[in-house]
Order: structure tokens, then sequence, then C-alpha cells
């Protein structure tokens, strides 16, 4: 009862702490934690063999035996046998990963079968420098190995490296081998979508001739990683290549959703992450969309963040105009309105009341009052970043999931549809949910003790 207690406390504590995650690279997903980020949280790393005992197929225990030891000298030397789950041939002659926890008892993970290169690669992990920069750099002389693991292993650090560590690699990284990669059409949309993001980094300005090619390409495969495509190419094309992209999709009709919202994902990246656009310029192409009462609520909440107050007139009358099948715009506006520090902002809101008050509740009811931030240039891009990720339209959320969002009512409690959401709101709303699970989890506990009790107390009686 005491160990359960001590776990369920432990999550109450992770709930809180939540809030509080990095940012990563913008355009990349990890599937988990790095090989490097789990031997560092391990008592016990070693490369272990598997002890034939006679059976062809083993699916339970096995008995293993160290052969290198990585880390945890103290506790497993080489040729100490032990057990752990296996599943596979019993005759297997590979050699494992093998890590353990807890050093009272040792637990042992599944074992990963490693390749040659696979071991060198493992035995370097844990003597990599501090210096995130110089991990990147070995890091990258992994892509596209032939050996699957260690070809996401890296992808995997590079998209949880923030963006800021990427761009101090630019000087090392190897953009014929970028650009060979991004045009290879049988890459997989992840990989382009970091390898674009380099190249946004290290490209030269004659690389945006043969990314307009694939902008206005028709091909399906010519669009894969378009945000972090279009992304790369403002970032060498600077304010000049906005017409291409606000013509290519937020103005044309016949642009397909999935290349609308890779558009708006990119022009946000330079309304945060990047340094190369104004965020007038930003703000300027992003409001092209509320010429369109479908889309506009793709970019009303960036609208909010960059501050841009200039369309409090134009979304009014997108309130106004707005019908049963697209009221969800409403709830958006009204966030907008409420953040908007203008002195005709609350006559806006009176009036928006008196035309929905349902759409001005949800509103009061669902986020605070927004408090301003004090600071305007000043913000670094990686606290815009936490405001995006956390907040706006996420650039994670899947397409098809947005896609069924915006078909439905709209109950704007969704994060992707909060317009605005400063430093100080954006900590207490983070700190609010933690709470929150943290009293979930403690009234577990406590409804787990009492129930405990009783069943012990009869057992007794």
């Amino acid at each position: 009862m005491t160990r359960i207690l001590k776990i369920l406390w432990c999550v109450a504590f992770v709930g809180l702490a939540a809030p509080a995650a990095n940012a990563n690279c913008p355009f990349c997903s990890a599937a988990g934690q790095t090989l490097r980020q789990e031997m560092q949280t391990m008592d016990v790393v070693g490369i272990a063999t598997l002890v034939s005992d006679g059976r062809k197929d083993i699916d339970g225990a096995a008995k293993f035996k160290i052969e290198v030891v990585l880390k945890g000298e103290s506790l497993v030397k080489a040729g100490q046998e032990f057990q752990a789950t296996y599943f596979g041939p019993g005759t297997s002659k590979k050699r494992f990963l093998m890590q353990g926890v807890d050093p009272r008892e040792l637990v042992w993970s599944s074992p990963i079968a490693l390749t040659e290169e696979g071991e060198k690669y493992i035995s370097k992990l844990l003597k990599l420098p501090e210096d995130p920069v110089e991990r990147l750099a070995f890091f990258q002389e992994y892509f596209e190995h032939p050996d699957t693991l260690l070809a996401r292993d890296c992808y995997d650090e590079f998209a949880l490296s923030p963006y800021e560590d990427v761009i101090k690699l630019k000087s090392r990284m190897k953009r014929e081998k970028l650009i060979s990669w991004v045009q290879d059409p049988s890459m997989a949309p992840d990989r382009k979508r970091l390898y674009y993001t380099m190249l946004g980094v290290c490209g030269v300005p004659e690389d945006t001739q043969w990314m307009e090619k694939l902008i206005k390409s028709s091909k399906a495969e010519d669009r894969t990683g378009l945000d972090s495509l279009l992304a790369a190419y403002l970032n060498l094309k600077g304010e000049a290549g906005l017409p291409l992209v606000v013509d290519s999709f937020l103005k044309n009709p016949d642009s397909q959703y999935v290349d609308i919202f890779a558009a708006v994902m990119a022009l946000r990246f330079h309304s945060s992450e990047g340094k190369i656009l104004k965020q007038a310029s930003v703000a300027k192409a992003m409001s092209q969309l509320l010429d369109r009462p479908d889309l506009a609520d793709l970019v009303i909440p960036d609208l909010a963040r960059m501050e841009d107050w200039s369309q409090l007139d134009r979304l009014t009358q997108l309130f106004r105009d707005a019908k049963e099948d697209n009221a969800w715009i409403r709830m958006p506006i009204v966030n907008y309105t409420r953040a908007c520090p203008l002195p005709e902002a609350k006559e806006r809101l009176q009036e928006m009341e008196k035309i929905d008050p349902a759409a001005v509740k949800r509103s009061k009811t669902f986020f605070p009052i927004p408090v301003p931030s004090p600071q305007k240039k000043s913000d670094t891009s990686s606290g815009l970043r936490r405001h995006r990720n956390d907040l706006l339209a996420d650039h994670s959320d899947s397409i098809q999931t947005r896609r069924t969002y915006r078909r439905s009512l709209r109950i704007a409690s969704l994060t992707d549809t909060i317009p605005y959401e400063y430093e100080e709101t954006r900590g207490a709303s983070g700190m609010n949910q933690g709470v929150a699970l943290a009293v979930v989890v403690l009234a577990t506990v406590t409804l787990g003790s009492i129930m405990w009790t009783i069943v012990t107390s009869g057992a007794s009686a």
C-alpha cells in the first residue's frame, strides 16, 4: 500500500510539473525519448548476449550475460548473468543493449538487438559533450543510416532540440546532402520536414529557385512537408517570398485545406521562431484569410498574439455576418476583442453580446481575462514558441482532427482556438491544469486509502 501511495504522489508531482515542458524543433515530431536520454535515466547500461538454454524460440524469461558494462560498474560486472523478458529465437548470436533501473533489485528493460555499427554508436552516446551543438554535429552524421535504429535516434535528437541550437549548427550542416534528401520522392515526410528546416538555416538564395518549383507543383510528392518547405523558402527569400505564399494558398480559392493549413503554419513559425520577416508583414499576409469566413478562425489567434489590432472592425463585421453554418468563428472573434486594448473594443464587445450572448458567455467561461505581456520586441523566440505550442493552433494537430473540429459546433474549449495568451496568463493556465490533475490524483489516493482500510478491516474481522 505504501508503495502504491508513493507512486500516486509521484504522478501528482508530474501533473504539476508538466506545463513546464521544453520546446523543440518547430516542424519535427519525435517518437519518444532518445537512446541517450534513456541511458541517462538508467542505473545500468550494458551490452549483453543471450545464454542459450536449448529452446528454439523464447517468449518470456530468458537468461543473458553481460559482455560490456557502459554504465553502473559498481552494480554489475562483465560476465554476470541475469534474467530479462525476451521474445525471439533462442539461438540468437546477436548482441543486445540492456538497461537496468533500481540498484536494490535491478529491473531490466527489453533487449534491443544491435548491429556492429549500432554497438559502436551506443558506446559513444555516454561520452558525448555537454554542448548541445556538438552533440547535434555528431548525430547529423547518422542521417539516413542503413541501421534504422541509428537513423531514427539521430532524427529524434534533432526533433527534440530547440531551434536555436539547430541554427548554431549552420556552418557544419551538409547542404548538398540535405537537398538530395528533400528531393527524393521516397523520403519519409517527418525526415523531409527536418531537412527543410535545416535548409532554411544553411541554404543559399539560389535554393529558392527549385523550392519555388516544388511550391507551384501540383504533384502530391512535391508537397510533402509543405509547411517546412514554405518556412525554409521564406527564410531564404525573405519578405519578397510572401506574395507567392499568399497568392498560391491563402488567396487561391482552389487551394486544398491541407495546403492552406501548411501555409498558416509556415507563417506562424515566422511570427514566433523566425527572425527574417517583420511581424507586421506576417500579420498582413495572414489577414488575407479573413476574406474567407470559413477559414478565418485559423489566423485570428495569431493576429491577436502578434497584437495586430487593426483588424477589429473587420472581425466585428465577420461576427455580425456569421450564420449558423459558420457560427464557430464568433468565439475566436470574441476572444480577440477581449484582448484588444483599443478603447472601441469595449463597445464592440457589448454589441457582440447583444447579437450572440452565448458566444460571449462561453468566452468568459472558458478563458481568463487576458493580461497583455509587457514584453514587445524583446520577447524571445523560445517564449513565443511556448505560446504557440501550448495555446495556439498547434502544428502537431492532425489535419483530420482540425477538419473534424472545424465542421462541428466548435465549442472553443480546445486549446488551438485560443487567440491570445500572454506570459502571465499562460503560466497561470498551465499551473491551473497541473493543480487540477494533482487534485484528481490526490482524491484517488484518499479514496484508495479508505477502500484499503475497509478491505483490511473486513479481512481481519
